[in-house]
């Protein structure tokens, strides 16, 4: 039997279904259903409606308290906030330069949210640099203004959101160095002909050669 399996706490009366609002009083019965206790959470206006000795001497009746409801707080800014902190560590951690206006706008968000705070500000190769103090670790983290304008900025608040919605690009598989043909040099025999690579390596020598070709941004 689980004896502390009780439930959350409703968002709605179970029992005419109208959502409650913040403040609002309600009342929580409890039920042995066995193996499993039932919540049964009710607005004011139907447990008014409710005989109450009838509900006590229903089956499994536990016990009746009441309490006023309060809105639950909204998880998903906090996973929010720790996922741009995360991804702005990884952006730091990699250095590829497309992504340094992506660390700039996660910087100045998280700053917002007083997660960050700037510590210092200097210029350095004529670009102004921030220095951000994490307010509980106290890290250090070094971002370089990139001096958006008004027409990139749209661009690059794309580029974050999705970011935190699918994280970093998987890196193309290269090929293996052991799995690599010899190079050919003139009077040897042809290892490349001898020896053709495998569908997986030209799938693989297909994939590093479309990186090399594709533009920067």
């Amino acid at each position: 039997m689980d004896e502390w399996n009780i439930q959350s706490r409703a968002r709605v009366c179970c029992s005419c279904g109208q959502p409650f609002a913040d403040g609002q009083p309600y009342h929580t019965l409890l039920f042995d259903d066995k193996p499993r206790f039932r919540r049964h959470d009710i607005c004011e206006l139907c447990w008014r409606k409710e005989d109450a000795a009838g509900v006590r001497n229903a089956p499994g009746f536990v016990s009746r308290w009441q309490g006023v409801y309060e809105t639950p707080p909204q998880k998903p800014d906090q996973m929010y906030r720790e996922t741009a902190e995360s991804l702005l560590r990884k952006l730091i951690e990699l250095g590829d330069t497309r992504y340094q206006p992506a660390s700039y706008i996660l910087a100045v968000m998280l700053e917002r949210k007083r997660i960050l705070k700037v510590r210092d500000q200097f210029v350095r190769d004529g670009r102004r640099v921030f220095v951000y103090e994490h307010h509980k670790s106290g890290d250090l983290f070094t971002i370089a203004d990139p001096e958006l304008r008004l027409d990139q900025l749209e661009h690059v608040q794309h580029q974050v959101a999705d970011l935190l919605e699918h994280g970093l690009p998987q890196p193309q598989e290269q090929p293996h160095p052991s799995h690599t043909a010899p190079c050919v040099e003139l009077g040897t025999p042809d290892v490349a002909k001898e020896h053709p690579p495998t569908a997986q390596e030209s799938a693989a020598q297909t994939g590093a050669d479309a990186v090399r070709m594709e533009p920067a941004n």
